[in-house]
């Protein structure tokens, strides 16, 4: 058999049956890139070619999944009442008439009043403000404040991983309303930035321990190993390489967390060390109105019901998101 001499521009390609057969580059390049039947003529991945992402992936099983459909247009409703409560709500929260104090619903007051005649609809509607600005502040602190942290630590590992540990092992004792309780009794501020820097403050170990564990796993893949080979400096392999493959984790358990910081301002402010008066609050709302649950039950039922809701509506929402995200789950 003649045989042909060696050519570096030639290259080895798969027969798809175990064996290779020797092509030309431009052979192979065409054979590679040649989109097969089955994909309807375009590159395997995507539109265009293009390779399909996690991110991508989830959000198609999102917009698919009709529980994230269900609790995004709740939250996209209470965040456009908490921008603009007006539009759907007439008059003043802080405006009551003791004369229309447990009455029922009447005219402009479709949930009645209650025990201090203050419109119950009213309030209801200016509550979602306060309950969505504590949610999502304290929920970007802590996942800024314990993504940081928790990832630094799981990125140098040694001294900086054992102390951030044992802190979060102390944090992780206190209980979160007894903390509360003592740590907000001191507080006279009627705004919600005590109440925001109280969660952020036991909030973040949970994302810090997430974060931690995610860098760990991933900072041991190649593409890591093979960025820090070629002279990659920390940050740059941080930023470009290990930050937007840990971050779906931090992104599910803080989405789901949200719900719980809503309900753990209700609950601060029924104790009265959250929210105080004259701020409007639905804890606020729900500890006035249980002394009068027998004759107006309506001013108890409706911020209730709101508070169910909306916390209801985060945590559906997180599910959703971590069913998405989680590759075992698909």
């Amino acid at each position: 058999m003649h045989e042909q001499p060696y050519e570096p521009e030639r290259a080895i390609a798969g027969t798809g049956m175990g064996g290779a057969m020797d092509l030309a580059a431009s052979e192979a390049t065409t054979l590679e890139g040649r989109p097969s039947a089955a994909s309807g003529g375009r590159a395997p991945g995507g539109p265009a070619g293009k390779p399909r992402s996690l991110w991508s992936d989830a959000w198609r099983d999102l917009l698919r999944n009709p529980v994230f459909l269900l609790s995004a247009l709740v939250i996209v409703f209470l965040v456009l009442i908490s921008l603009w409560p007006s539009a759907i709500a007439s008059g003043s929260p802080l405006t009551c008439d003791l004369a229309k104090a447990q009455d029922g619903p009447g005219p402009g007051a479709p949930f009645g009043y209650d025990g201090q005649g203050c419109n119950v609809y009213t309030r209801t509607v200016y509550g979602a403000r306060t309950s969505v600005t504590v949610g999502l502040c304290a929920t970007l602190g802590v996942a800024l404040l314990g993504s940081v942290l928790g990832g630094l630590a799981g990125y140098f590992g040694g001294v900086w991983d054992a102390v951030l540990s044992r802190i979060t092992d102390i944090v992780f004792a206190i209980p979160v309303v007894l903390g509360g309780l003592v740590l907000l009794s001191v507080v006279t501020s009627t705004t919600v930035w005590p109440v925001i820097g109280f969660m952020v403050l036991l909030g973040w170990p949970q994302i810090s321990r997430i974060a931690r564990g995610s860098v760990i796993t991933v900072k041991q893949h190649d593409y890591v190993q093979a960025a820090r080979a070629l002279g990659a400096s920390d940050t740059r392999i941080l930023l470009r390489h290990i930050a937007p493959n840990a971050v779906a984790p931090v992104i599910v358990v803080a989405t789901i967390a949200l719900g719980t910081y809503i309900a753990l301002e209700a609950t601060l402010s029924y104790l009265g060390v959250g929210l105080k008066p004259p701020s409007v609050s639905w804890g606020i709302d729900i500890s006035a109105a249980s002394p009068y649950i027998r004759n107006a039950p309506h001013a108890l039922l409706w911020p209730s019901g709101a508070l169910a809701v909306t916390v209801l509506a985060f945590i559906m929402l997180g599910d959703a998101v971590r069913d998405a995200l989680d590759p075992k789950l698909r």
